[in-house]
């Protein structure tokens, strides 16, 4: 390491640094870092090769001195905008009366947006929220991203046939997905391994003693439905339970009440139920209670996504987890990297599941 990179001591007087009398340049944070202008150069613009220690030692300089970068400066120079835009896709619900709502009750969307933040303060980027439930919606998605007001697109999508990941593919955007695409695409993108979830929730079960066990699943065109339910199905075979009585619900509350009180008139004896996702394992426990079952006395009950609602549940939700917020963390860091290396080549980063198990299991 060069002896200018050395980083040094800060400065225990902020004022001191700024030697100019005016606002703090970068050639204060290098004195207080003791680095090189060029240096704390390459860290506010979110370039590479600068070792994680340098970038902790400069960052640490420009909170002591208050240096504020020149954005549109900056923008000039990098031909970037410092923002990126988190698009949703999928949480609009329909209602009998034709009108619509954001459904953001799911605490799914909060802790990937959390998540998200976590990699992109660092880096000085900003999230710009879109919804993208309509061709018109999408167009402007698409049109954002042309005419450089992001510099990609972080894409959360529960629709198995949304076109964007292909337009923003097509259109040669930096974008990475939260999920497998259901459609094949080359697009990068997180995900947890699904199958091995659903097989963590079987294994639990049948270990629990119970014999009479039922799935309520997401949507099948859904990859991550699809996968959870066959990686469950697969695992009971194993274990000699071939035939798993399920129902499909669509990930929400209200759902999962309606596919449990189907399972109940449909099957005589039920002793464990898994559900797709947490939200509608807590559809299901109030189906149970309004049929006079007990959880988990009567029947046990499994979820998935380990999320606040379900540990905060009485009993708390037994459940797979998956680290949501690692994962939107790795979604935002691959979106940077390509943004700041345009021939990076498409990847993914597949998170392993846990269960954690809890009062209703």
């Amino acid at each position: 390491m060069p002896a200018d990179e050395q980083p040094g001591a800060l400065l225990d007087d902020a004022s001191a640094a700024n030697r100019s009398g005016g606002a703090p340049t970068l050639e204060d944070v290098a004195r207080v870092a003791g680095v090189s202008r060029a240096t704390v150069s390459r860290v506010v613009n979110g370039k590479r090769r600068v070792a994680p220690e340098i970038q902790e030692v400069v960052r640490a300089a420009i909170a002591t001195v208050g240096y504020v970068p020149n954005l549109a400066a900056r923008s000039l120079v990098t031909r970037r905008t410092g923002a990126v835009i988190v698009v949703v896709s999928g949480a609009e619900e329909a209602h009998a009366d034709g009108s619509t709502t954001i459904d953001f009750a799911d605490p799914f969307f909060g802790r990937v947006v959390g998540g998200m933040l976590r990699a992109l303060r660092p880096r000085d980027v900003d999230p710009v929220l879109m919804l993208a439930e309509t061709e018109a919606d999408r167009q402007r998605v698409i049109s954002a991203l042309s005419n450089g007001n992001a510099d990609g697109a972080l894409l959360v999508s529960t629709h198995s046939e949304d076109p964007l990941p292909e337009l923003l593919v097509r259109a040669g955007m930096p974008a990475v997905q939260f999920a497998r695409p259901a459609q094949q695409v080359p697009m990068s993108y997180v995900d947890v391994a699904n199958r091995d979830g659903g097989a963590l929730a079987a294994a639990h079960l049948v270990d629990r003693g119970r014999r009479h066990v039922v799935a309520i699943s997401g949507p099948l065109d859904v990859p991550a439905a699809r996968d959870r339910l066959s990686g469950f199905q697969d695992e009971m075979a194993r274990r000699g339970h071939p035939w798993v009585p399920t129902v499909n619900g669509n990930f929400t509350y209200a759902s999962g009440v309606s596919a449990m009180q189907d399972l109940l008139q449909q099957e005589a004896k039920i002793d464990a139920v898994f559900a797709s996702n947490d939200l509608m394992a807590l559809g299901a426990i109030e189906a149970l209670h309004d049929h006079g079952l007990r959880v988990p006395q009567d029947v046990s009950v499994v979820g998935f996504d380990d999320s606040s609602v379900g540990a905060l549940s009485r009993p708390g939700l037994t459940s797979v987890r998956q680290p949501i917020e690692e994962m939107a963390s790795e979604m935002a860091r691959i979106l940077l990297d390509t943004i700041a290396d345009p021939d990076r080549r498409v990847t993914s980063v597949i998170f392993e599941p846990t269960i954690v198990v809890r009062g209703t299991s």
